[in-house]
């Protein structure tokens, strides 16, 4: 806001509105002690329909003295002091003069403000709402304006006379087949396309149906496991040469079941798959297991996927596939544990990349550099596999690396 300044006549002050005084000098006015400013000339102030030109000669600093202290607290409420470095508390001229009632209560608050919004009536309307009839201007959305095409811009293509003479007589099937090949697949759907790639009768309606999605085939249902846990705990305790998998998926299988299992895949030479997913493992379950594998030189697969199991029941399985170093597939996704974090996946890449054995792991990797080399690890086992099985790998294999081919 621009300030409206004066000089007073035979006096070296220049005042401004607010009563800040400058002397001559100060303000950059060069001359003799007369009037700058003409009252009579000047163009006459009123505030309220009252003329200010009486106030002129008044002294506000003489004003300020002669107010109580009260008189000047309530001034100072009334005057914004306009300066944006003062922090907006002292700035404002609200003062709540009640007393606190105690800590805040957010939920206390939030439903008092939601009370208060149904509770009070909306504003009424100046116009009446009457259904059909448009109050205020109708928005027309802006017209866009069309990009002419020229004729020379439309490209033509000359196939020719063979081509041309070929597509003129070709049947409908045999122009949906071209359709197929050439990648048209918003002309026709999935059942089309695939019939059209592998040669098979006429499906749908060509080129003048409409072309509708097919409807999904429902996935049976798998049935319920019919397995006995305590059949199946027997048999892998008397290692019986025909049980080489284990079933156990979505059972509910008791703690002293789990213990009594695990204690009998320590002496058993035959068994070579164990699934048990959706089983309701925890670290403590997995902890007897890890001892088991440490043990048991028979397992290849091993699939505890959809279980209670941590990061740190993760790792101490991994840690144990190292004393055998015979397990070829682990499966350990969905898990209690989502998100494994930095340290647990770092850690179990290092395990995985010390694993010469492992071919096939399900488990999910929230960092780049650990899937990077854990899939490393894994092809490099795959092509040492490749080449034992071949018989050009040797069975040393000092650090998980290939050290001698055959000739």
């Amino acid at each position: 806001m621009e300030e409206e300044m004066r000089f007073v006549s035979k006096s070296k002050n220049f005042t401004h509105t607010f009563g800040v005084t400058y002397s001559k000098e100060q303000a950059g006015i060069a001359g003799t002690d007369t009037e700058l400013f003409d009252p009579e000339v000047m163009t006459s102030r009123k505030l309220y329909g009252k003329d200010l030109s009486e106030y002129d000669d008044v002294d506000v600093e003489d004003l300020l003295t002669q107010l109580t202290p009260e008189e000047i607290e309530l001034l100072s409420k009334e005057v914004d002091p306009d300066d944006r470095l003062l922090p907006p508390d002292q700035r404002c001229s609200y003062e709540c003069e009640k007393e606190a009632t105690g800590p805040i209560d957010r939920k206390k608050l939030i439903e008092h403000i939601n009370k208060e919004a149904i509770e009070t009536p909306d504003r009424p309307e100046f116009q009446p709402f009457v259904p059909g009839i448009i109050r205020g201007k109708k928005w027309i959305p802006p017209q866009v304006p069309k990009a002419k095409v020229r004729d020379d811009d439309i490209g033509t293509y000359e196939l020719g006379d063979e081509y041309e003479k070929a597509l003129n007589h070709a049947s409908e099937e045999e122009l949906v087949d071209l359709a197929a090949i050439l990648g048209f697949h918003s002309m026709m759907n999935q059942d089309q396309y695939h019939a059209s790639l592998l040669n098979k009768e006429k499906i749908g309606l060509g080129w003048d149906g409409v072309t509708k999605a097919s409807k999904p085939k429902p996935a049976p249902v798998d049935p319920p496991n019919m397995t006995d846990p305590e059949d199946s705990i027997k048999r892998v305790s008397d290692d019986d040469a025909k049980l080489i998998a284990l079933n156990w998926n979505n059972l509910n299988i008791r703690d002293e079941q789990f213990e009594r299992l695990f204690k009998a895949l320590e002496v058993n030479t035959r068994l070579e798959i164990l699934s048990m997913s959706n089983t309701g493992m925890t670290d403590s379950q997995a902890e007897i297991l890890a001892q088991a594998i440490e043990k048991n030189n028979s397992l290849r697969i091993v699939n505890i996927e959809s279980n209670l199991l941590s990061g740190k029941g993760i790792i101490r399985l991994l840690k144990a596939m190292l004393t055998m170093n015979m397990i070829e597939e682990f499966r350990a996704s969905n898990q209690r544990a989502q998100v494994l974090g930095n340290p647990a996946e770092m850690e179990i890449t290092q395990l995985i990349e010390r694993n010469t054995a492992i071919l096939r792991l399900g488990l999910h990797l929230e960092y780049n550099d650990a899937r990077s080399r854990v899939a490393a690890q894994l092809q490099r086992n795959i092509d040492r596999s490749r080449l034992r099985r071949t018989g050009r790998l040797s069975r040393n294999m000092t650090a998980g690396y290939v050290n001698k081919f055959k000739e």
